[in-house]
């Protein structure tokens, strides 16, 4: 790609989008911006990459530089089928990601890891065992820093452990990891791939440049990931946590590998078979790049999860609440249901992506949940299928906030306030993220509501006590 001689549009200014632009820019390109959102995070992206030689420009302009830019970097947030991608790909024009930027632009190994749940804890995992065992890797992709990002701090010699989204699967054609990881795949974005068929070979396509040096580490559990070793050339390893497999796998309490035990069971930190199937993943990545025992076992006992996944966040009034807004789809939320101990009081909502919710609700029928508090743009249908399974403790609450405050005064002391939406947060959140962190401040909001009336009490005892 000869970055001096051609054109790019940079569609979106969410984290990528900027790492794609200053990367551009750095190269010497010429580079135009869009965002067809403004608010005050766009403008300041915008404002920050001005800077660096880059133009924004406003939707009155699109045509035209349409017309003029060689390249569309687009945004994962963006779907290949919005007419600006459209635009350029009638034109015959090329169509990439800032993932594919980096991908072009990698001298290091790569370990991409890709699924519908899990990603991001495998991805963590495996980032703090290459540490453990001195090695320099990065958490980037669709997690941590963009992988354009991190190109100078990985050098030759580091190891890139990316995490990679469907809808940067979309625009994604140079990856060739070392190591290629297939954790699960369940429905899910059915809003925006429109078929689980389609969302499946999008899955698939982190293996499509796999040669017969590289690896593919497949779950074996999963039905279709274990179709996708038809699917590549990469020596397959498995793992499992039913089936002593050509790989890693689970035996009288170890996490074994190619018939070695690795680590303990109980070294592992976080709960949940889920947990354990991630951890199969990431021991099978680290083994295959040659980590000690010891690293690996060190690294799975200091590993405390990732924010916003089934994470403790505080108390209030003998009510604990857990922050587990990553759960943006059903198969995520049942995996949170079945590791949280103790009866729940469950939020469910946000943005539909398309996909039945009666098999969440066969989950909690079956669970510690006593109660769900439905809110969001998608809270009808929510309801709907909580009807058609007989599930009727429910509360429909629309604004985010209220349902928080709801879900609290419907817990009992000893219970959980649980966050696990089994929904996008685009309806009224940016991200996951946001969500999961206006949860922290309804808490916060919550336990100062509170406290004047301990403050008022213990100023009433202390009167009482001074007129005896």
């Amino acid at each position: 790609m000869l970055f001096e001689r051609q054109t790019f549009l940079v569609a979106g200014l969410s984290r990528s989008g900027v790492a794609a632009a200053e990367y551009l820019a750095a190269k010497g390109a010429e580079v135009y911006l869009y965002d067809d959102v403004d608010d005050e995070t766009v403008r300041a992206a915008q404002a920050k990459l001005a800077q660096a030689g880059c133009v924004a420009i406003s939707k009155n302009e699109l045509e035209e530089k349409t017309e003029r830019c060689d390249i569309l970097v687009l945004s994962p947030g963006i779907p290949v089928d919005h007419p600006l991608p459209v635009s350029f790909r009638r034109a015959g024009k090329r169509i990439i990601g800032e993932a594919e930027l980096g991908a072009l632009a990698l001298r290091c190994p790569c370990v991409a890891v890709t699924g519908t749940n899990g990603k991001t804890t495998t991805v963590s995992m495996l980032e703090a065992i290459f540490k453990a065992a001195e090695k320099k890797a990065i958490a980037c992709g669709n997690v941590g820093r963009p992988i354009t990002a991190c190109l100078d701090e990985l050098g030759d010699d580091g190891i890139a452990v990316a995490e990679i989204s469907s809808f940067q699967l979309e625009t994604l054609h140079s990856l060739r990891p070392h190591v290629a990881v297939v954790l699960n795949v369940t429905e899910d974005h059915l809003n925006r791939h429109y078929t689980l068929e389609n969302y499946i070979y999008l899955k698939s396509r982190i293996l499509k440049n796999s040669a017969e040096s590289e690896y593919a580490v497949l779950n074996y559990d999963d039905p279709v990931v274990r179709g996708f070793a038809e699917k590549t050339k990469a020596k397959i390893v498995w793992f499992s946590l039913h089936e002593r497999v050509a790989g890693g796998y689970l035996s009288d309490g170890w996490f074994c590998f190619q018939g070695e035990r690795v680590a303990a069971e109980d070294d592992l930190s976080v709960e949940g078979n889920h947990n354990r199937m991630n951890a199969l993943a990431a021991i099978c990545a680290a083994k295959l790049f040659g980590v000690p025992n010891g690293a690996i076992a060190a690294a799975l006992k200091n590993f405390r999860g990732v924010k916003h996944r089934l994470q403790s966040v505080g108390e209030l009034n003998g009510v604990n609440f857990i922050d587990d807004s990553k759960a943006t789809n059903v198969d995520s939320a049942v995996q949170a249901i079945g590791s949280v101990k103790g009866e729940s009081v469950i939020l469910l909502g946000g943005k539909d992506k398309g996909y039945s919710y009666e098999p969440l609700f066969d989950a909690i029928k079956d669970s510690g949940v006593v109660h769900a508090v439905i809110y969001g743009e998608n809270a009808f249908r929510i309801l709907n299928a909580a009807l058609k399974r007989g599930f009727t403790s429910v509360t429909l609450c629309r604004p985010f906030d209220m349902a928080v405050r709801v879900a609290f005064l419907t817990a009992k002391k000893g219970q959980h306030v649980l966050l696990s939406p089994a929904s996008a947060s685009f309806d009224s959140f940016r991200n996951y993220e946001e969500r999961g962190e206006r949860f922290v401040e309804m808490l916060a909001l919550l336990r100062e509501e509170s406290a004047p009336k301990e403050t008022q009490k213990a100023e009433e005892a202390h009167e009482a006590y001074e007129l005896e």
